[in-house]
């Protein structure tokens, strides 16, 4: 079964025979290539081109983090799964105004859903205020202004779920702030994984401008997983006290996760994409990760017309 390698590590990257190899002071670990489905880099890892056609040869990509946990960029394997008829279909929504602004709100329906479903488990008090500004969105008739509405949203949403007052990105200013930050740039990651293995093309987005990341469909992708995947994580983590102030790298003006806290989220975070629950079409139960790929396929069936697209809403 493929899985994911993180590497938190500094040492080197490398192709030996059939096989990729990490080696460090401590000796080598060997990473079976047909066991590989992505690999993940936080420390400061040397590699070759030999090692970047081997991964091509094998379509695994590789995600590139930096010291403090932000997503830097990624090997992308040639395209494997191309399809010339979708390619202009996602063109053509996003060029069509009235397209394009239908999948935008599409994705911000399904993240508010799954916010106010966090916020019903607190017990929060602002839920009505939320659904007011919601109810806004039906007559949201440009990007800028879905966009403000999901922000007054989350702003509440934050300050409800995780008692912050701001949420601060560039550098994270407190340990949540952290935690969100370094837990939305796994997801974005992951998506960008799973997008690769459909015919979607992962630069052509709805909600985000195309020029915000090169990757942009998969920011439009995250805004309906944050809530059930990486914050209901960060909620557990710190119920539990899984992750605690010596996990974290406090100066003046930033916080960021230390290696010790990296390796705590990203196993709560593997566990999460692996676990299952009962999927009410499909009749059977599917991993996290997994919704993750049926919302690529969902996107792709509305843009070929099949279906009309409706974002996931946490049933569960």
């Amino acid at each position: 079964m493929d899985r994911s390698y993180y590497i938190l590590k500094s040492g080197s990257l490398y192709r030996e025979q059939n096989t990729i190899v990490f080696e460090t002071n401590e000796g080598k670990k060997f990473l079976p290539i047909e066991n590989v489905k992505d690999i993940y880099l936080f420390g400061e890892v040397s590699l070759n081109t030999k090692l970047l056609n081997f991964l091509s040869q094998n379509e695994i990509i590789l995600h590139i983090f930096n010291y403090y946990g932000y997503y830097s960029g990624s090997f992308f394997p040639r395209e494997k799964y191309i399809s010339g008829k979708l390619l202009v279909l996602q063109v053509e929504h996003y060029l069509d105004f009235e397209k394009r602004l239908f999948l935008a709100k599409k994705f911000i329906e399904g993240s508010i859903f799954n916010i106010l479903r966090n916020l019903k488990e607190v017990k929060s008090q602002r839920i009505e205020d939320i659904k007011e500004i919601f109810f806004e969105l039906k007559n949201a008739n440009d990007i800028e202004k879905i966009m403000n509405i999901e922000g007054r949203i989350r702003e509440i949403y934050y300050n409800e779920f995780f008692e912050i007052e701001k949420r601060t990105k560039k550098p994270p200013l407190d340990p949540i702030n952290a935690l969100i930050s370094f837990g939305n740039s796994l997801l974005y990651a992951t998506i960008i994984s799973e997008i690769y293995i459909t015919q979607l093309n992962p630069t052509i987005s709805y909600l985000h401008e195309p020029s915000e990341r090169r990757f942009s469909l998969a920011l439009d992708i995250s805004e309906i997983f944050k809530p059930i995947i990486v914050d209901s994580i960060i909620k557990r983590v710190l119920n539990l006290n899984i992750i605690n102030e010596n996990d974290f790298l406090k100066e003046l003006n930033y916080c960021y996760l230390n290696d010790e806290g990296k390796r705590k989220f990203i196993k709560e975070y593997e566990e999460k994409l692996k676990s299952t629950i009962k999927h009410r079409k499909l009749k059977r139960k599917v991993s996290y990760r997994m919704l993750i790929r049926l919302e690529c396929y969902k996107i792709m069936k509305h843009l070929l017309g099949d279906e009309i697209y409706e974002p996931l809403k946490a049933w569960w």
